[in-house]
């Protein structure tokens, strides 16, 4: 009896090895076809699923640079801040700091004096699902004025003009993403905590994952990829400022699946905070939100998802909680097409 036991282990750790082995062989292949496709787009992957980790990775850290990039090298990953940002937001309601369902009035800086239509009005969790109604920076024209660092002009001052001159939340209860909302989301962080968000960011995720490339204000590395705008010309990384909570950290694939794996332990304290995240907060006939999260549903999966697009990079960020796999997907061009084609493309193929 305890050698069929024993035998019956032994067979079922070659399956789920071959298993996982054959999925992980399918993945490079897909990554290496679509480098071929683009090789002048260099690609970092990363992958888990039940705790054992998978890294592909085609290209240099630049189109000057003879050095290859690896799962260390650092992209930027822009919007999957955001998702940070409201982990961080779910880490304050477990430790009772706030309430998802307050109003954002008591937790703003002084600085801001909401018109008498909005107050009471917009919930901490309406900035998290990107439904507040509140006015946003216009990209477009911080970008003609600044291609390199468009959100360097942005400060406190601009978002005290654009809250404080908002009368009216016209279209409040909609999606309608915003950038401003999650710069609010850090700085109602860095009211319950008495601490900067980078403080934070150090704090309760650097430092307890152990994170050696997820990086703030110095990010000046010997692993930093360049970045390729659409034209195809060398982009700056944005420098840290007052919209970082929105978007401004960079990683690599190696922090990211250590990201994700805390995700996935439901007894870790960021696996605690991502199942909140993970609740429905919006739902219309194009999308269903988490906070920060974007939820989607076939016949046998949910997906939990972000995409970030700085004008360099594009990277996204997915993993499927019930089937415990998740896969981070860093580019050096902004290209949000292929690597939304990549994604679907492991995902139909070795995934689904």
């Amino acid at each position: 009896m305890k050698h069929t036991a024993t035998l019956l282990f032994v067979l079922l750790f070659i399956h789920q090895f071959s298993f996982a082995q054959s999925n992980t062989q399918q993945l490079d292949s897909i990554v290496q076809s679509y480098h071929q496709k683009y090789p002048e787009i260099s690609m970092s992957i990363g992958f888990i699923q039940d705790q054992q980790e998978f890294y592909t990775a085609y290209g240099n850290l630049s189109k000057e640079s003879a050095v290859k990039v690896n799962k260390n090298s650092v992209f930027e990953i822009a919007s999957i801040t955001k998702i940070i940002t409201t982990n961080l937001i779910a880490q304050a309601v477990h430790e009772n700091k706030l309430q998802l369902d307050e109003y954002i009035d008591v937790y703003l800086p002084k600085v801001y004096t909401l018109h008498n239509n909005i107050q009471q009005k917009i919930k901490i969790s309406d900035l998290g699902a990107h439904i507040s109604g509140l006015p946003d920076i216009d990209f477009k024209e911080l970008i003609a004025q600044n291609p390199q660092q468009p959100t360097s002009s942005v400060t406190q001052a601009t978002l005290t003009q654009l809250i404080n001159n908002c009368t009216t939340l016209t279209d409040y209860g909609t999606y309608r993403y915003s950038t401003i909302g999650y710069a609010l989301l850090g700085q109602i962080l860095e009211s319950v905590y008495g601490k900067s968000y980078e403080e934070i960011v150090k704090e309760k995720l650097i430092a307890p994952l152990q994170l050696t490339n997820t990086l703030t204000t110095d990010f000046d590395v010997p692993n930093k990829t360049v970045g390729y705008n659409v034209e195809g010309g060398a982009q700056d990384f944005f420098t840290w400022n007052i919209l970082a909570s929105a978007g401004l950290i960079k990683s690599n694939a190696s922090d990211l699946i250590t990201y994700i794996k805390s995700l996935l332990n439901e007894d870790s304290i960021l696996g605690k905070a991502a199942i909140l995240t993970e609740k429905q907060f919006y739902k219309d006939d194009n999308r269903v939100m988490g906070l920060g999260l974007m939820i989607l549903n076939d016949e046998a999966n949910t997906l939990y998802l972000k995409s970030g697009d700085s004008i360099g990079q594009s990277s996204i960020l997915c993993y499927n909680r019930a089937k415990n796999w998740g896969i981070a997907i860093l580019l050096n061009h902004r290209n949000h097409k292929l690597r939304n084609e990549i994604l679907k493309t492991i995902y139909e193929v070795v995934l689904k």
